[in-house]
């Protein structure tokens, strides 16, 4: 399966520790291309349901029902990038558009202190 920075994947995140996200979920590559061609691993930040958010934190990205392929109204949580082996990705949902990278890519500098 060909992976872009961008995509919409589904991944098996078990086994998890502590306040790890866990279960198979939805996560965005945030790696590069060229990282995504030839690293086994791949870099994502998860995507899970908004339904129990009552605050927005600058580190979490909200997304409407249907974008990326989600089928509910998601948050993604910049504040939770994982580098995972690819034997971990279960399918591939779509893509995300170029504004909502954009803010992801925003949320990424705020977590990891880039600005």
């Amino acid at each position: 399966m060909e992976i872009k920075r961008g995509d919409v994947i589904d991944i098996d995140f078990d086994p998890a520790r502590g306040h790890e996200i866990r279960k198979t979920r939805p996560a965005v590559v945030v790696q590069n291309d060229v990282g995504n061609q030839y690293s086994p691993l791949v870099i994502v930040s998860p995507i899970r349901g908004a339904e129990h958010i009552k605050r927005f934190y600058p580190v979490i990205v909200p997304v409407e029902k249907g974008a990326g392929g989600l089928d509910k109204k998601s948050i993604i949580q910049c504040d939770q990038i994982k580098s995972l082996d690819k034997s971990r990705i279960v399918s591939k949902r779509g893509h995300f558009s170029t504004d909502i990278m954009r803010d992801v890519d925003a949320a990424l500098k705020i977590s990891l202190a880039l600005s």
